[in-house]
């Protein structure tokens, strides 16, 4: 064979070589960004089992992509338990709500367990309910379980300010409660109704999830807070301790392994209103004079706020 002919043919083996080398590069590099992608997600590649981390804190609002961020916890067949971090004073009825019931349908399937960070109360013990066992700390400020509505009256002022309001409703009972008209024994007597009918369901949740009578239910719901060591003593939590605690339970109860990672699962777009909602309710809440437009609380709301018009 002439020498130009072998040395074609090293040549082109040499090529081959480099292209099965790239090749081979180009699927480690794919493997290793799918690998990174799932990670970054929360959700393993191999099957490998893991434990559900998910973080609830400050007020309470509506946020679709939060319930979404649990759904699909829910789907993940690899979800082994999740554990659920709350620290908030409570927030909207219905929020709360939401987030308890999206609890329970987790917990059909795997262990739910809510750890009770700083505050825990109103509605942020709401959603600690959905859990199946509840760890605080000792210091942990939770309870206050009950509803409210508030509302204002202006006339006063805006007739010393000459101002006159002027409304044409279909029906007395239209946009009750009204900060622009004084409340009447009708209205006030319909909004008890709204407030005893929330409080009700509840004292409901109570009773039924922390498996106490409806009286003692009763007795606990009269909006005061407890400390953790109190609510231990009342039936209002199960254990003090935090996540290493809960894991623990997990082990023992549940038979979960001890090894499995926790991955934190978060919302893949956080919800920028709620968040700005959230921290104008606290700035507000703590005697903060500024009061962004775009502050509103519609509905009932559970919620502990001790230090309300603090200076």
């Amino acid at each position: 064979m002439p020498s130009s002919e072998a040395d074609l043919l090293v040549d082109r083996r040499r090529l081959k070589r480099q292209v099965s080398l790239w090749r081979l590069a180009a699927i480690v590099i794919a493997l290793v960004t799918i690998l990174g992608a799932a990670a970054h997600l929360g959700r393993p590649f191999w099957g490998i089992g893991h434990i559900g981390r998910f973080s609830i804190s400050g007020v309470i609002t509506d946020d679709p992509q939060r319930l979404q961020a649990l759904r699909e916890a829910a789907e993940d067949r690899h979800l082994a338990a999740l554990l659920v971090r709350i620290d908030s004073p409570g927030g909207t009825v219905v929020a709360s709500e939401e987030l308890h019931r999206q609890l329970r349908d987790i917990a059909a399937r795997i262990p739910v367990v809510a750890i009770l960070g700083q505050t825990a109360a109103s509605g942020g013990y709401m959603v600690a309910l959905g859990a199946d066992r509840i760890f605080a700390r000792e210091g942990t400020i939770t309870g206050s379980i009950g509803v409210l509505m508030q509302t204002a009256d202006v006339t006063g002022l805006l007739q010393k300010l000459g101002v006159s309001m002027e409304q044409i409703k279909s029906a007395p009972m239209k946009a009750v409660p009204n900060p622009f008209e004084p409340m009447t024994d009708e209205g006030r007597r319909a909004v008890r109704a709204i407030i005893d009918d929330t409080h009700a369901m509840f004292v409901d949740m109570v009773a039924g999830r922390r498996a106490l009578a409806p009286d003692a239910a009763r007795r606990l719901a009269d909006g005061r807070v407890y400390t953790g060591r109190q609510a231990q003593t009342l039936g209002l939590v199960d254990e003090l301790g935090g996540e290493d605690a809960a894991r623990a339970w997990l082990t023992s109860a549940r038979g979960v392994s001890a090894g499995l990672p926790v991955r934190d699962i978060k919302p893949r777009f956080p919800d920028a209103r709620g968040l700005d909602i959230g921290a104008s309710i606290t700035a507000v809440l703590r005697g903060k004079p500024y009061l962004p437009e775009r502050l509103t609380i519609d509905g009932l709301v559970a919620l502990w706020h001790p230090d309300l018009g603090a200076r």
